[in-house]
């Protein structure tokens, strides 16, 4: 229900702003918003996929094809991307234990922290109520909008 929650946030956030918006980095690390979304679809994927079940389907474009946090790929693309991944990771959550470990092992001390279903679920929630927060903001700066989502 929390993960959901943010999910929703993250996508309220973005709506509404155009290819412009979506592709405009307002902070000097240089991140945008359609960037910052397709990570959040990386990390529903590599948490919910790589690191639980040791296997992730192919993507269909080069993980290394920009610059981190950006994208060159069109709005929809990255929409459909982002929700494929949040409805796989859905699936993970549905037929799986919250205590069953995970096969994959994160690099560097997350990954000693991260051991079971549970673990990547409070990860995720954290993960993407951060990036919703970094999101919220870069759309204060791009058309002084706030408070959108559901909470």
């Amino acid at each position: 229900m929390f993960l959901k929650a943010q999910r929703v946030s993250v996508l309220a956030i973005i709506d509404g702003l155009d290819a412009t918006a979506l592709t405009t980095a307002v902070l000097p690390s240089g991140w945008t918003p359609l960037g910052l979304v397709e990570h959040l679809g990386y990390a529903e994927r590599h948490w919910f996929q790589e690191i639980m079940f040791g296997s992730a389907e192919p993507l269909t474009w080069p993980d290394d094809d920009h610059v981190p946090l950006t994208t060159p790929r069109p709005r929809s693309v990255v929409l459909e991307f982002y929700r494929a991944q949040c409805e796989r990771s859905d699936a993970v959550l549905v037929g799986t234990p919250l205590s069953a470990p995970v096969r994959e092992r994160h690099p560097g001390p997350l990954g000693e922290e991260i051991t079971d279903l549970r673990r990547v679920v409070l990860h995720m929630i954290e993960e993407t109520a951060r990036h919703a927060g970094h999101l919220d903001a870069a759309r204060e700066l791009l058309d002084g909008r706030t408070g959108l989502g559901p909470r």
